[in-house]
C-alpha cells in the first residue's frame, strides 16, 4: 500500500476527521484488506470476523491472537480510520452490541451449481443488499461533495469505462445530459483519448473501474489531469493506479468474486450507486435548470409509453 494511501486513512482519524461507525468496520476491512499486508489483513479479518472477543482483547493480546506485533495492531487500526487502538476497541465493542441486538444472521452467498432458483434470487438479493450498504457506509462524503461541486460548475464531463464499467459511464452520461449539462462517455479507447486531449481547466474527466488497473480507462484520466481538468476516479482499490491522476476519489465495495459471481456484478451495483449521488447532488445544486431540463425530456418521450405509442402523422 503507498504511504499516500495511509495518509489519507490515517486523516480520517485524526481530529480533523471522524472515526467510521461501527457498522462501517466490517465494509472498511473489506475494502481494504486486498490492499493491506498480510500481517494487517489477519489482524483486519480477526475484528471483523469476531468483534466481541477482539474488544475485549489489549493491543498485545490482539498481536498474539493474529501472530503479529502490537505496532501491526496500531497500524492496522489508523488505517480502518481510528486515531489508535483504545478507538477500535470501542468501535468493535459497539459492533458487537449490534450484532447480539436480535439480527438474524447473515446469508451465505456463495452460489453452488445446483442451487434452486429460489435461493440464487435470496442470495443474490443479499450479496447485492451488503455490497450497497458496505459502499454507502465507506463513501467519502467529502470527496463526493468536491466532485458533485465540480461537475456542477464544469463547461463539460467526459466519463470513462470499459466493459460493465463502460455500462454505469453510460448511466451517468444520460443522466446529466437529461438535465442539460454536456458529457460524453466514449466507448472506443483511441476515442476517449482525443477528447481527453480537448479538456481543459473547468472541464470534468470521470474514471470508473473497479480493478483501478484497467490502461484504457487510465490513459485518457492522465491525458485529462495533465490537460489541467478536475479528474475523478470511481475505484474498488484505492491504491490503485487510477487514482495518482485522481483529484477526487470515490471507493466503491464489492462482494467475493466467484465462479458464478465474477466481480463485475457487484462492483457494477456499487458502482451505479455512487454514479446516483453524484447525478442526485448536481440535481441538487441545479434545480432550477434540472427540474425543467427533466419535465421536457419525460415530456418529449411519453407518447413512445403511451399504449398505441402515441398518434400517427397522416
Amino acid at each position: 500500500m503507498t504511504q499516500d494511501v495511509k495518509e489519507i486513512f490515517a486523516r480520517a482519524g485524526t481530529p480533523g476527521g471522524t472515526p467510521p461507525a461501527p457498522a462501517a468496520l466490517a465494509a472498511k476491512v473489506r475494502t481494504l484488506a486486498p490492499s493491506m499486508t498480510r500481517s494487517m489483513q489477519r489482524v483486519a479479518e480477526a475484528v471483523a470476523g469476531d468483534p466481541a472477543g477482539c474488544a475485549a482483547l489489549t493491543v498485545t493480546g490482539l498481536a498474539e491472537l493474529t501472530g503479529t506485533s502490537e505496532a501491526t495492531v496500531v497500524r492496522t487500526a489508523r488505517l480502518l480510520g481510528y486515531p489508535g487502538y483504545r478507538d477500535l476497541r470501542l468501535a468493535l465493542a459497539g459492533l458487537a452490541a449490534q450484532q447480539q441486538s436480535g439480527r438474524a444472521p447473515a446469508i451465505t452467498t456463495d452460489i453452488a451449481v445446483d442451487d434452486p432458483i429460489a435461493d440464487v434470487v435470496a442470495k443474490l438479493a443479499y450479496d447485492e443488499q451488503q455490497t450497497l450498504a458496505d459502499t454507502a457506509a465507506g463513501l467519502d462524503t467529502v470527496q463526493l461533495g468536491a466532485a458533485v461541486n465540480a461537475l456542477v460548475s464544469a463547461r463539460r464531463t467526459d466519463v470513462y469505462g470499459i466493459g460493465a464499467s463502460g455500462l454505469v459511464a453510460q448511466d451517468l452520461t444520460q443522466k446529466l445530459l437529461r438535465i442539460g449539462l454536456m458529457a460524453h462517455a466514449p466507448g472506443d479507447p483511441h476515442l476517449a483519448v482525443t477528447n481527453a486531449v480537448q479538456l481543459r481547466a473547468g472541464d470534468v474527466a470521470i474514471a470508473i473501474t473497479h480493478s483501478g488497473s484497467t490502461g484504457d480507462v487510465i490513459e485518457p484520466l492522465r491525458v485529462a489531469f495533465e490537460r489541467g481538468a478536475t479528474t475523478v476516479a470511481v475505484t474498488g482499490r484505492p491504491d490503485a493506479p487510477v487514482t495518482q491522476y485522481a483529484d477526487h476519489v470515490l471507493t466503491t465495495s464489492t462482494a467475493r468474486e466467484s465462479e458464478l459471481r465474477p466481480a463485475a456484478m457487484s462492483s457494477r451495483t456499487s458502482q451505479l450507486l455512487v454514479v446516483d449521488c453524484l447525478f442526485v447532488g448536481v440535481a441538487q445544486r441545479t434545480y432550477e435548470t434540472a427540474a425543467p431540463a427533466l419535465a421536457a425530456s419525460y415530456e418529449a418521450l411519453a407518447h413512445r409509453h403511451s399504449p398505441r405509442g402515441g398518434a400517427r402523422r397522416a
